[in-house]
């Protein structure tokens, strides 16, 4: 029965999985599913916990040190399908499995000695996926792109025929004012005509 469990376990295991211990400065690369969209948040911090070892039930705890000094936690399944990167930027030299004692400090105490170290840890298809998913992004702003632009075309198609119409209303208006001016005239001058007609009779 073990045996079996085991087997079925074995089916969730990562082929890479990262080799982390408290003290260390990571970026965790995440897909993040938002209704028909998928993108990659990355989340980076100081571990201070890890649980498991490196079987199906191992976590990490990553914290992160946002605006006004608010710390942010997040708990990390290691074999997690989500995650399709984790970089290690650096190591800290530390003396406690768990470094919960972070959490009461901010600043300068918060620190950590550190050592330079790099590394990265992937599943092979990892980067297929970061580059599909920022295809998709690419493509999404250029269709966003050409949607703008032609709604700035319709809107400019609007406003020339609009102003074409409002020209053609002056216009219009111009030529009744100028057609009224003229018949008026020529009533003015009939009527001069007849009175002296008739002062000569």
């Amino acid at each position: 029965m073990q045996s079996k469990i085991f087997e079925l376990e074995k089916t969730y295991l990562k082929k890479n999985p990262a080799t982390l211990k408290a003290g260390d400065s990571v970026k965790v690369y995440q897909r993040i599913q938002e209704g028909g969209k998928e993108r990659v948040q990355v989340f980076e911090g100081i571990v201070i916990n890890c649980k498991g070892g490196k079987g199906v039930g191992a976590t990490f705890t990553v914290r992160h040190i946002g605006a006004d000094n608010i710390g942010v936690e997040k708990t990390f399944p290691l074999h997690s399908p989500t995650i399709v990167k984790i970089e290690k930027v650096k190591e800290a030299k530390v003396r406690r499995a768990k470094l919960f004692y972070l959490r009461g400090k901010t600043g300068k105490h918060a620190r950590l000695k550190e050592k330079k170290s790099y590394k990265i840890w992937e599943e092979p298809e990892a980067e297929v996926e970061l580059e599909k998913i920022e295809k998709e992004k690419g493509l999404e702003a250029q269709a966003k792109e050409e949607e703008k632009k032609k709604q700035e075309e319709e809107l400019e198609k609007k406003f020339e025929a609009a102003q074409a119409a409002h020209t053609k209303e002056q216009s219009e208006e111009s030529a009744g004012t100028k057609g009224g001016e003229d018949s008026g005239q020529a009533s003015g001058t009939e009527g001069v005509s007849d009175s002296r007609a008739k002062s000569e009779k």
